[in-house]
């Protein structure tokens, strides 16, 4: 889709801080992570939210999670993590592209899902850790 963000990372026509690719998703750091690490992971064909979207489409982007969620987590020194998936503006979905959020979790760190400042340079160096892990 020629307007839609997420599009435009996966044809390259937007920079974004990639850490995983395969035939059918792409994960890349979120620009405004509620934790070191928060990373999203979306399928390469447009679907506005997971309905819309293939069952294959679905499978290849849980089949992802299930491999990257653990090393991302493992990759920033995080102990846990959460999984989010906004369906519709209503629900806070703010970019019309099916996609799902890791977000690692340290110990002793407050659970917030307030979205913070981070520099270029932070996120291209978390990024490479994943990759490292990955």
């Amino acid at each position: 889709m020629s307007d839609c963000l997420f599009c435009k990372i996966i044809a390259g026509q937007i920079p974004a801080h990639k850490v995983y690719e395969n035939d059918s998703v792409l994960a890349f750091l979120d620009i405004g992570p509620v934790s070191t690490g928060h990373t999203l992971v979306v399928p390469k064909q447009h679907a506005e939210n997971l309905a819309a979207g293939s069952v294959e489409d679905a499978c290849a982007l849980m089949t992802a999670i299930h491999d990257l969620a653990p090393k991302i987590t493992k990759a920033v020194g995080g102990s846990g993590y959460n999984l989010g998936m906004n369906h519709g503006e209503v629900a806070g979905q703010d970019v019309l592209h099916t996609h799902l959020h890791i977000m690692p979790r340290k110990d002793g760190e407050p659970r917030n899902f307030v979205k913070q400042p981070v520099s270029q340079e932070e996120l291209s160096k978390v990024a490479e850790m994943i990759r490292l892990a990955i």
